[in-house]
């Protein structure tokens, strides 16, 4: 663990034992500031070696793992005298919380507690063999926490959706009644059950990081009611890349994650065109996606000339360079939970185009209802039928209308506030944790505020100035 970060790091004298396996287990206590804020940390002392691991997952204890973590947090939650209005938990590794919650603990001075699950992927449902050590055998029952497919497997994720009052789904493109039919991997009976407490959230990022306004990278700041700095910053990034510099000239911008063949063939169809008409074009893998790079390579090969540009390792500072100097930003799909390509360039005035098939496209555009997330229903009315050539010619023919377009896109809040705005007490665990924009690992991580409590694993539920720790 990097203590760097933490300063005022101290034990304190804490009843912090933990019930699991038939017996107690000591923990220590810890605590510190970070970066302002409060922190806790717990250690265990018997069970040391469940976070003393290469990786976080993909063990075969994870399941006494993750139960260690998230009964150890009941119980200190509920010694330590805290009354949460809303235990917030996260995925199959804390979604035993929920069980155990009404299992045990509800009657522990907690009467008023609800529980909140967000799951980031239906996929990953981590189906065990049932440990009455750890929970009651009861609970291994149809309508509980056994699986719908392996009935002799309990799924802790099930057991999360059923014993939660909310279920916060994160996707920013599909709708609740797609995600129950199509996407809930074996869980379409539970989720359809239990509909009415399914919400669905779009995924975000850091607006502190990823606001034009702030950006420390940009040569110039801008927002929607003062785009001018955008143009600086065009003619900043064709300066940086030896590009000819000139604000009118229409600047493509392309960041991959992940590429497929299909969607390696789109772009090369879509591109030959567009580069005849004199466009410029950027485009920057990740050193981390091999099958960006090697998509590079294909579209290095394919395309050549004075107007294009190609990097293979991803470089932070002219990531956020890109998107302020592009007038459109090519996204593999709207549906990108890893960079978030289509949110981040509607934050800094660039028209996210999909490259995606038609039918894609269409499909999604015809899912525009009442259960998708304002960012879907935006960026399906506004650019979801929008090829690049249509954009090109918008650019060209209609200047007001595409400017009055990009603005209204800068000026919508798809990220901001969008679903715990309440301050909210938080456990994270385990080992090697790592906040993406500290960069700090711990072990397991408590701050609070109001009354939320958020019980995770791997997952950045925010180190944000202004909360205030125990």
């Amino acid at each position: 663990m990097d203590l760097d970060e933490v300063h005022g790091l101290r034990e304190i004298e804490a009843d912090a034992y933990s019930y699991f396996n038939g017996q107690l287990h000591g923990n220590k206590i810890w605590t510190g500031v970070v970066h302002g804020i409060g922190v806790t940390f717990i250690q265990p002392l018997d069970y040391s070696s469940f976070f003393s691991r290469d990786r976080v997952y993909g063990y075969p204890d994870d399941f006494e793992r993750f139960t260690y973590f998230s009964r150890a947090s009941l119980d200190y939650i509920v010694k330590s005298g805290k009354k949460p209005d809303v235990l917030h938990i996260h995925n199959w590794e804390t979604a035993v919380v929920g069980p155990l919650f009404w299992d045990i603990f509800v009657n522990q001075g907690l009467g008023s507690t609800k529980i909140m699950l967000t799951c980031h992927s239906l996929d990953s449902q981590a189906g065990y063999y049932p440990f009455w050590n750890y929970i009651s055998n009861q609970l291994h029952r149809p309508d509980r926490l056994q699986d719908n497919n392996k009935t002799h497997l309990i799924n802790t994720l099930k057991g999360g959706v059923v014993y939660s009052n909310k279920v916060i789904i994160m996707s920013s493109m599909h709708s609740k009644s797609e995600i129950i039919r199509s996407l809930s991997h074996g869980l379409e009976s539970t989720l359809s059950i239990h509909q009415n407490k399914l919400l669905v959230a779009p995924f975000g990022f850091d607006n502190s990081t990823w606001d034009p306004y702030y950006d420390k990278f940009l040569p110039e700041n801008y927002c929607a009611e003062n785009i001018q700095g955008k143009t600086a910053c065009k003619v900043a990034l064709q300066q940086q890349l030896g590009l000819f510099k000139h604000a009118s000239t229409v600047l493509v911008g392309c960041i991959f994650s992940e590429v497929s063949d299909v969607v390696l063939e789109n772009l090369k169809a879509v591109l030959r065109d567009a580069i005849m008409n004199g466009i410029q074009l950027i485009f920057m893998g990740t050193d981390k996606t091999p099958s960006a790079n090697s998509a590079l390579v294909s579209l290095q090969e394919e395309l050549k000339g004075g107007h294009v540009r190609f990097f293979d390792i991803y470089d932070e500072a002219l990531a956020h360079l890109i998107f302020a100097g592009s007038d459109i930003i090519l996204c593999q799909s709207f549906h990108d939970p890893v960079l978030q390509v289509p949110l981040k360039a509607l934050k800094y005035g660039a028209a996210p185009v999909s490259v995606a098939s038609d039918d894609i496209r269409f499909r999604h555009f015809l899912d525009i209802d009442h259960e998708t997330t304002k960012f879907s229903q935006f960026i399906n009315s506004t650019f979801g039928n929008m090829t690049l050539s249509q954009a090109l010619n918008e650019i060209k023919n209609s200047p007001s209308t595409w400017k009055r377009k990009i603005i209204d896109a800068m000026s919508r809040d798809f990220v901001g506030t969008r679903m715990l705005q309440h301050s909210y007490f938080c456990i994270l665990s385990p080992k090697e944790f790592v906040n993406p924009r500290t960069g700090l690992h711990v072990d397991m991580y408590i701050s609070m505020k109001a009354s939320i409590i958020s019980i995770a694993t791997d997952f950045e539920v925010g180190i944000r100035g202004g909360q205030h720790g125990i």
